[in-house]
């Protein structure tokens, strides 16, 4: 890593190499073979790319790196455990259930709340629909539109409020989920 950030490309690419097969490994070791060991690498080589300024040549590499690639496999398992509590993983279970009749009522509802997206401000649109729509961590969301995490809770915040004042709850109060 000394070499690559003096800009040794090869060294830089070997160490890519090396980085990738190990992070496989400690990934796998820790979360079985799943489809998704490859995006917790990629995500933690682009990490390293974006970061790699950060590494102190007269401290070990080893734990450097594998500080980054552990937070990136704990993002990445919260960002499953977000989407298993509202996904249903047995499809006996769910071809069980009775399929659903979106009466007008519920149909209503989805066409108002897309109508009030819409509507938002365009900072706010696009990160209210990050976070609820693509199911994206506050953090991915402050990486990709390029603002710090508390300006994306900021401007999330004042989305939701305008939002349920847009569709007429502004009288609810607004609590977390227990």
């Amino acid at each position: 890593m000394a070499r690559a950030q003096g800009g040794d490309q090869p060294a830089y690419d070997e160490l890519l190499r090396l980085v990738s097969r190990d992070a496989r490994g400690f990934v796998a070791r820790r979360v079985g073979a799943v489809d998704w060991v490859e995006d917790v690498v990629q995500e933690a080589l682009i990490t390293v790319h974006r970061v790699r300024h950060t590494y102190d040549p007269g401290r070990p590499f080893g734990p450097w790196f594998y500080a980054i690639l552990n937070s990136r496999l704990i993002d990445a398992l919260r960002s499953k455990k977000r989407r298993g509590s509202r996904e249903v993983a047995d499809e006996a279970a769910l071809a069980a259930q009775p399929a659903p009749r979106p009466g007008a009522g519920e149909a209503d509802v989805r066409e108002t709340l897309a109508r009030a997206v819409a509507g938002l401000p365009r900072v706010q649109r696009e990160i209210v629909s990050l976070l609820k729509y693509e199911d994206l961590s506050v953090r991915d969301v402050a990486r990709r539109m390029g603002m710090s995490e508390t300006a994306v809770k900021a401007a999330a915040h004042r989305g939701y409020k305008l939002l349920r004042r847009t569709v007429g709850l502004t009288d609810v109060e607004h609590r977390p989920a227990d």
